[in-house]
């Protein structure tokens, strides 16, 4: 988690909403980076959700269930082995379209459709 004494509160906030979204992504589905920024109002700030998944891997937050906009698993390298995002997702009953990529066409969750 973020640093309480960070001198940029802000960030905080955003990380802080980033991560209520992903704790509501219910098992099974995926959202996109960009799909989280967009529902936070900052649409183009995929590349900041990333950031804030990456200080919350290890905790309880579905960060596994978060991929890029081709369903790709990006932030695999954040995890305990890079199969261990892939393996999470399959034990959820998420499919992928080919190597690598999650059938975003069966499994996406979009924020703004869903909250």
């Amino acid at each position: 988690m973020p640093d309480p004494n960070n001198p940029d509160p802000s960030s905080d906030s955003f990380f802080e909403r980033v991560w209520a979204v992903v704790a509501e992504i219910p098992p099974g589905r995926v959202t996109t980076y960009g799909d989280i920024a967009a529902y936070l109002g900052r649409r183009g700030a995929a590349r900041t959700v990333g950031w804030a998944l990456n200080e919350a891997v290890g905790t309880d937050l579905p960060c596994h269930r978060v991929v890029n906009r081709y369903g790709a698993l990006t932030g695999r390298r954040h995890f305990e082995t890079p199969h261990v995002m892939e393996e999470r997702l399959r034990s959820e009953g998420v499919t992928f379209a080919d190597e690598g990529h999650v059938d975003l066409e069966q499994h996406r969750w979009v924020p703004e459709d869903e909250l």
